[in-house]
């Protein structure tokens, strides 16, 4: 990696920045100072600012309880985008894997990984995904029926992928689906004539949400939450 991508992906600093301290003479290697910034920085190559040593930042891989209100967006429109949420360096790189409505709630991932994000959004994956779903109208077995043969939506050319719903009471219901359409879970209720009133994400593929966090609070997946998706 050259120098000043390494010191950019390791501080704070902007390409021009990393430039700047090192031209200063301010950036040392393993054979001392180094003054050009296309150095190529050597696997396990030690390299110091100002004497003290800096490391490439590990790929981060986050969990947020989206609010209602914020957009999956990584910038700020109509309503803010949900990287406001997010306290961390540099992270206008994060990417969002599974974007959720502006009034849709709970489970949103965030990671600078892209191939793992990919493969939480990849419609040949077909990661599965709870949602919580409150409705206007009351949800039967028949319902239960429709979304396990799969719901044709309105201008798709094929139905979706067969559904699991689980009524829990009247009117909510936990629904399980392998794809990502636009609007999808809305849209499926509203092909057999019912309305969407609430809808919270619980779990993407084997990454649940975690109770402890409020909305609008995120942590760190764990290794196993991560691998969960590899």
């Amino acid at each position: 990696m050259r120098l000043d991508k390494y010191i950019c992906e390791s501080t704070t600093m902007t390409r021009s920045q990393a430039k700047k301290v090192i031209s200063q003479g301010r950036i040392t290697g393993s054979a001392g100072p180094i003054r050009n910034s296309a150095y190529k920085v050597a696997d396990n190559e030690q390299i110091c600012f100002d004497g003290k040593s800096i490391n490439l930042r590990k790929t981060r891989y986050i969990m947020l309880n989206k609010p209602k209100d914020f957009i999956c967006s990584t910038v700020d429109e109509q309503l803010p985008g949900i990287l406001n949420l997010i306290q961390v360096d540099k992270r206008e790189q994060l990417c969002i894997a599974g974007r959720l409505d502006a009034d849709t709630t709970g489970l949103t991932l965030l990671t600078d990984d892209g191939q793992w994000s990919h493969q939480v959004t990849s419609p040949r994956r077909q990661c599965n995904k709870r949602y919580r779903v409150t409705l206007a109208e009351p949800v039967g077995q028949s319902a239960v029926t429709l979304f396990n043969e799969g719901i044709q939506l309105k201008s798709e050319n094929a139905p979706c992928l067969p559904a699991l719903l689980e009524p829990l009471s009247e009117t909510e219901a936990l629904l399980t689906i392998s794809e990502g359409k636009y609007h999808q879970v809305k849209r499926m209720f509203a092909a057999i004539g019912n309305h969407v009133l609430e809808l919270h994400r619980e779990k993407i593929g084997g990454i649940e949400l975690d109770p402890a966090l409020a909305p609008g609070e995120w942590r760190y997946l764990s290794a196993d939450e991560v691998a969960s998706v590899k």
